[in-house]
Order: C-alpha cells, then structure tokens, then sequence
C-alpha cells in the first residue's frame, strides 16, 4: 500500500507523462511557497500552464476531478500569481489546466479556469 506522499508522487509522474504525451514542455514541478503549491508548470505552445494533479484510488468516493473546488482554484491561482511575479516568464498567455486520476483512468480537463 502506498504512501498519500507516494501516491501523490506517482500520480504527479502518471501526469506528467501524459502532458508530455500530448506535446507539452515540462517548465518545473513542485513549486512550493508557503500558500502552497503548484503540481506542474508547463508550456503549451505560446501557452503558459499550470497544472493541478488530484487523484483517487478509485470512484467510490468521487471522482479525482471533483475534488478542484474554489477554494482549491483560489489557493492555486494565488501560488500561480506568486511564481508569475517571481519568476517572470515569458508567454502569450496561461490558463489553468486539471489531471484527473480516479483508478486507471486519466483525464486532461484544459482551461480549467483563467486567473
């Protein structure tokens, strides 16, 4: 049985191979300041990203993309703003995208939300 810091790493991994899989460039993973973090950065073309990671060992709960409520949106547009400032990076535009892990099952949801 793993870990909810070894199930977090490999969903985060699991994620990260399907944005590469879909083309997008890894930026950083695991961005952290004391607000919180953000799961991935990556680019998406012109398009800067930041990328929730939610998983679930199954659906009897819920779904893993159920679980990105407003506060959870609040929290990681506030950490994205923060990365923005500090790291200044240079794109187009961003948006907010969600991998969703419930058992086996993977899904990108882009545009989530926008700041």
């Amino acid at each position: 049985m793993l870990t909810t810091l070894q199930a977090g790493a490999h969903a985060e991994s699991l994620a990260t191979r399907v944005l590469l899989d879909r083309g997008y460039r890894i930026v950083e993973r695991n961005y952290r300041i004391k607000a919180g973090e953000l799961d991935v950065v990556a680019r998406d073309g012109d398009i800067l990203v930041f990328v929730e990671v939610r998983s679930r060992a199954d659906g009897n709960h819920g779904e893993a993309s159920e679980m990105v409520h407003r506060g959870k949106r609040r929290q990681v547009s506030r950490v994205a703003a923060h990365y923005l400032e500090a790291r200044q990076p240079q794109f187009e535009e961003c948006r907010f995208d969600v991998v969703a892990i419930t058992g086996d099952r993977v899904e990108l949801f882009q545009d989530a939300w926008r700041l």
